[in-house]
C-alpha cells in the first residue's frame, strides 16, 4: 500500500499483486490451496496476517536482530531510510486467531489476521534501543531490498465480526513481554546465532555412533 494513503488497508477481498518472487511464491501457495478446495472439495481455510514478534523467534528477523545485536553493542542494519511501514502482531494472538479458523471458520474463506499496530521499520528499531538503554548511534542504513513493499496494513474486520476474535497485545504492551523474554533466554538465541544449534546432529547422533555419516 502507498505511504500516503493511510485510509487504505488488505480486506480479504484485495487482489493478490505481488512485488519479488518471494512474496509471488506465497501468493501461489494461496491460489493452489483455493483451487483444491473448489476442484476437489478439500476443506480449506486461509488465513493471512501480518508481521508477527514475540518468543522463539528465529533471531534473524527484525525484532529479535535488533535485541541481539543491540544487547552485544553491534550495529542495527535498517534497509532504505527506515520509512517502510509494518502492521506488528503478537504471536500469541495469532495462534488464537489460527485456532479460532480452524474450529470456527467457514471452509473457503479467507481471514485477515492483523493487529492495528502500524510502525515503520525506524520506530521498531528506535522503540527497542530505548527500552534497553542503548543508543540510536548503533542504527546504520543499508540499501534497501528489491522490490521491498512501502506499506502493510491488515483489516481484521471480518475476524473481529464473524469469530469474535480481538488481539490481546497491542504493540505498546507486546514489546516489553517480547523484550524480556529474549533478555530470560539468552541461551536459546545465543546458540542460534553463534551457529552452535546446527551442530545439534552431530552430537547427538553421529558422535555417539548412532548412524553413519
Amino acid at each position: 500500500l502507498p505511504l500516503d494513503r493511510p485510509d487504505l488497508f488488505f480486506t480479504e477481498s484485495t487482489p493478490l499483486h505481488t512485488s519479488s518472487p518471494y512474496s509471488s511464491s506465497k501468493a501461489s501457495a494461496d491460489l493452489f490451496v483455493m483451487a483444491y478446495g473448489r476442484t476437489y472439495g478439500l476443506p480449506v481455510t486461509i488465513s493471512r496476517c501480518s508481521n508477527n514478534y514475540g518468543p522463539y523467534q528465529f533471531p534473524e528477523k527484525l525484532i529479535p536482530l535488533i535485541i541481539s545485536r543491540a544487547l552485544n553493542d553491534e550495529t542495527i542494519p535498517v534497509y532504505g531510510t527506515g520509512e517502510n511501514v509494518r502492521d506488528w502482531l503478537h504471536v500469541y494472538d495469532h495462534c488464537v486467531a489460527i485456532d479460532m479458523i480452524l474450529r470456527q471458520g467457514k471452509e473457503g474463506e479467507v481471514y485477515n489476521i492483523g493487529g492495528h499496530n502500524e510502525r515503520t521499520n525506524l520506530e521498531v528499531v528506535k522503540t527497542v534501543l530505548r527500552a534497553l538503554n542503548k543508543p540510536e548511534s548503533l542504527i546504520t542504513y543499508v540499501t534497501d531490498r528489491k522490490g521491498h513493499d512501502m506499506r502493510y496494513a491488515i483489516d481484521p474486520t471480518k475476524m473481529e465480526t464473524e469469530l469474535g476474535w480481538k488481539p490481546v497485545y497491542t504493540f505498546d504492551t507486546g514489546i516489553p513481554q517480547t523484550i524480556e523474554w529474549y533478555l530470560n533466554n539468552k541461551d536459546w538465541w545465543e546458540n542460534i546465532v553463534s551457529g552452535e544449534y546446527q551442530n545439534y546432529f552431530q552430537k547427538m547422533y553421529v558422535d555417539k555412533g548412532r548412524v553413519e555419516e
